[in-house]
């Protein structure tokens, strides 16, 4: 016979030896009450009580202490009421980075342990009317489309880079002027202090252009995607102040756009600096087509390879600056061209110039101690 609790089996087991329940608290020196309790499972046995009962009746202590766990957690599930809740909450709160999110004031809660007020604040920032329907939980009946692999983290950059282009006036989006405006961007690259006229040429050319740092995270460099038929957006996160990144990551944005990418599903594009080192068939067809834009746009692929021809295996200071000025470029793009081709990332690290200082005067910006003001 099978036992299923551990007072079943100590009364088979006295059965089998003919004993009394007083026998056993006479043999376990015990209260006979406490036995009795024992075998009627309304006292559990615990690990000190199995060894003892594994002495007297020869079987291994486990065995009382598993069916002493299986009939707890059988009780369990009589007696506990569900919380369909739980399962949501242990979502939200274990994926989405809620405490920084309160800390950044994109969400209004004084304590990521109030609950309730933190899940209101959620369904007003995902502009939902449900919990459950929340862009990051897999049953959310209505979704803004992006990339399966996006993490919540990289979905909630994202809501908020919509929030902030949504409260934005610029002009009607025209393809024509970005493709003159490419000319523009193209003139500024000379100088660092060029890229603080870049907000002002995207929004003459009718794209709206945030920038937002990144949750920690989240490791996300841009994304681009359209509020409507006429109104694309570019967010990006500058998490690497580099000349170099921005001028490629900006490019790689502006390709989606002028190649009309993130209409369907927004273009989040995180860890940017792995992929431009992988150009090719491992990278989906829209990012490569954005990659080789950008290269191209910062300095093309065939005059730098024949740099690299002529001065490899040593590239010097002179070398570096006499190759930006032909190319009408800081030395902190060729240097960054250059510590990626050689993977010599100690090489002309001063070159690099810090150029989000220059930008966020002029952007929208939520962020490094600013928060975006936003419609409630």
């Amino acid at each position: 016979m099978e036992h299923k609790t551990p007072g079943q089996l100590i009364l088979a087991l006295l059965a089998e030896k003919g004993w009394t329940q007083r026998v056993l608290s006479i043999v376990l020196d015990m209260d006979e009450t406490g036995i009795n309790r024992l075998a009627a499972d309304k006292r559990p046995v615990d690990a000190p009580m199995a060894l003892a009962l594994e002495e007297v009746f020869h079987v291994p202590a486990e065995k009382f202490l598993e069916l002493q766990r299986s009939f707890d957690l059988a009780k369990a599930r009589i007696t506990t009421r569900p919380d369909p809740t739980r399962a949501t909450r242990a979502l939200l709160y274990g994926d989405l980075p809620v405490a920084e999110m309160i800390k950044r004031g994109w969400i209004d809660a004084e304590n990521v342990r109030d609950t309730g007020q933190v899940d209101t604040e959620l369904m007003r920032f995902f502009g939902v009317n449900r919990i459950d329907d929340i862009q990051i939980l897999p049953h959310a009946a209505k979704k803004t489309e992006v990339s399966s692999d996006a993490t919540p983290a990289q979905i909630a950059w994202l809501y908020r880079v919509k929030q902030i282009a949504e409260g934005m006036l610029v002009r009607p989006y025209s393809l024509d002027a970005t493709r003159v405006a490419l000319a523009k961007l193209r003139g500024l690259m000379v100088s660092a202090e060029g890229a603080a006229s870049v907000p002002r040429i995207m929004a003459e050319c009718g794209i709206r252009f945030v920038v937002v740092e990144t949750l920690a995270s989240a490791k996300i460099d841009g994304v681009c995607f359209w509020l409507n038929d006429r109104s694309p957006v570019i967010g990006l996160s500058l998490r690497f102040d580099r000349i170099d990144n921005f001028w490629f990551v900006l490019r790689h944005e502006l390709e989606h756009v002028l190649q009309g990418h993130g209409h369907v599903a927004a273009m989040l594009d995180a860890e940017l600096e792995k992929e431009r080192a992988g150009i090719g068939p491992t990278v989906a067809a829209e990012e490569r087509v954005a990659n080789e834009a950008a290269q191209e746009f910062c300095v093309p692929s065939a005059t730098m390879e024949a740099f690299i021809a002529r001065k490899a295996p040593f590239f010097s200071e002179r070398d570096l600056i006499g190759f930006a000025r032909v190319c009408k470029v800081h030395p902190g793009i060729i240097a960054g061209q250059l510590q990626r081709k050689t993977n010599r990332y100690d090489r002309f690290r001063d070159h690099l110039a810090k150029v989000r200082d220059i930008i966020l005067p002029n952007a929208f910006k939520d962020g490094w101690g600013d928060v975006a003001p936003t419609e409630p």
